[in-house]
């Protein structure tokens, strides 16, 4: 399987790096692109170098490298994970304004029918931030908010940025464990000790 990985700048860099870490594991061929917003961010959030997240990819591409393979469609692919997308790489997909790698590949993504999936990180969201995202979606894409499911009772930030990469490498047709599927409330009672409640305060408190 080969995919196209793209991380921009938005707040959530763990969920590309994670996704990376995951597709490494499993041998999947991952073609990453970190636009420089994305590493002003992993330097904010993590302790990681560009190189810590160059390693766990088959190969990067830079930024600026319109001459590059996964910029042409005939470069065949199984699909496109942005993660996390920014509302400026959303907007860039959204007019087809392909002025670096990652947009291009994102246009490419699109034009070839492939599965385009942007995990977009922003709160609360503008009406052009909806329009932009009815657009892509309208042109193939799947937008993936970075809402975490809450039935698995996470005990651990790490439990939800599981889930949310989870949920994006389905999208992609990727084999994992990252999460539990949804299997109704018996079971997911049956896996999960009840935790204890908190007294509620008295009427007369």
């Amino acid at each position: 399987m080969r995919l196209v990985v793209g991380i921009s700048g938005a707040s959530g860099a763990v969920y590309g790096i994670r996704a990376l870490q995951v597709l490494h594991g499993l041998g999947v061929e991952t073609h990453l692109i970190l636009t420089e917003a994305a590493m002003e961010t992993v330097k904010l959030e993590t302790d990681l170098k560009k190189a810590d997240l160059v390693r766990l990819a088959t190969e990067a591409h830079k930024i600026d490298d319109i001459t590059s393979k996964i910029a042409s469609g005939s470069y065949k692919t199984d699909g496109m994970l942005v993660i996390p997308c920014s509302m400026k790489t959303l907007a860039g997909i959204a007019t087809g304004y392909s002025d670096n790698l990652l947009l291009r590949a994102a246009d490419v993504t699109i034009k070839e029918r492939r599965r385009l999936v942007l995990v977009v990180r922003e709160t609360p969201l503008s009406l052009i931030h909806l329009e932009n995202m009815a657009t892509v979606t309208r042109a193939g894409a799947v937008v993936l908010p970075a809402m975490p499911s809450f039935y698995q009772r996470p005990r651990t930030v790490d439990e939800l940025v599981d889930q949310v990469v989870g949920k994006a490498l389905d999208m992609v047709g990727v084999e994992h464990s990252l999460l539990r599927r949804w299997d109704g409330p018996r079971g997911a009672q049956s896996r999960t000790p009840q935790r204890r409640r908190r007294p509620s305060p008295s009427r007369s408190a």
